[in-house]
């Protein structure tokens, strides 16, 4: 059984997907495994991440998906395939690495040490001794998604849209996988959002203490992404379906 697997969505990488640091991490984290999930890429990825399987036996599996179906059904298909293994933890991370991989065991090390908690969120804070590299514009629109994504969940939740994130396995973490998410770019705050309507109707624990956020060593954003600007209306009209969908009526009890 591994310790950890980490979860990698793959649209279209063929370019860009650094495969050396994933060969260097395997060999230097003996707890952590990964999961490509190529999401129906057209170019030579899948080629790509069924070579770096071959070099790591046991250690790299590789999920090809038919047809492209979008970054959260990727990740949501690939976490229940990680979860049939049973690892301790599993997790989703960016396949530009703009969270480094040595960020793994840092994240790790918080379920370890704190038992109740159950998610962990990397976190993009800018503090004195961190390297986090944005550009100004996504950082200003991401300072306005992240409150209304605070204000939609009712929580202060600084980061919800970092691409890092782990989580103790469980029954309770497979159920929030187990239906297709609504949104696509937001699918992160649905997450949440989803534990926190669970812990509302059954005994789970407050959503306060299940959360752990983590302000990362360093985040650098890679020429590339597929998220534009022009998505965040898009985004902003996520948060109001899941608000509609998860959380009104708890909003009014």
């Amino acid at each position: 059984m591994s310790e950890t697997t980490i979860v990698i969505p793959c649209y279209e990488e063929a370019r860009r997907l650094p495969v050396d640091a994933f060969s260097e991490q395997l060999e230097q984290d003996r707890k952590t495994d990964f999961l490509f999930v190529d999401d129906g890429s057209r170019d030579g990825t899948l080629a790509l991440l069924r070579k770096l399987a071959e070099r790591h036996p046991g250690r790299v599996e590789v999920l090809a998906l038919s047809e492209n179906q979008g970054k959260a059904e990727a990740i949501r298909l690939g976490v229940l395939s990680a979860l049939e293994k049973e690892p301790r933890f599993v997790g989703y991370l960016d396949a530009d690495l703009a969270t480094p991989l040595n960020e793994i065991p840092r994240l790790r090390a918080v379920l370890e040490a704190k038992p109740e908690v159950e998610i962990v969120l990397g976190s993009r804070v800018q503090l004195l001794g961190r390297s986090i590299s944005r550009s100004a514009p996504r950082h200003y629109i991401g300072r306005v998604f992240a409150t209304v994504a605070s204000w939609t969940l009712n929580l202060a939740v600084y980061d919800t849209q970092c691409g890092a994130k782990i989580f103790r396995t469980s029954k309770t973490m497979k159920a929030l996988f187990a239906e297709p998410f609504i949104t696509n770019w937001t699918f992160d705050v649905e997450l949440i959002a989803r534990r926190t309507s669970a812990g509302h109707l059954t005994k789970l624990q407050p959503i306060e203490s299940a959360l752990y956020e983590l302000p990362l060593n360093q985040w650098t954003g890679v020429a590339g992404s597929k998220v534009r600007l022009l998505d965040f209306p898009i985004a902003l009209i996520g948060l109001w379906r899941i608000r509609n969908r998860y959380l009104r009526s708890m909003a009014r009890q």
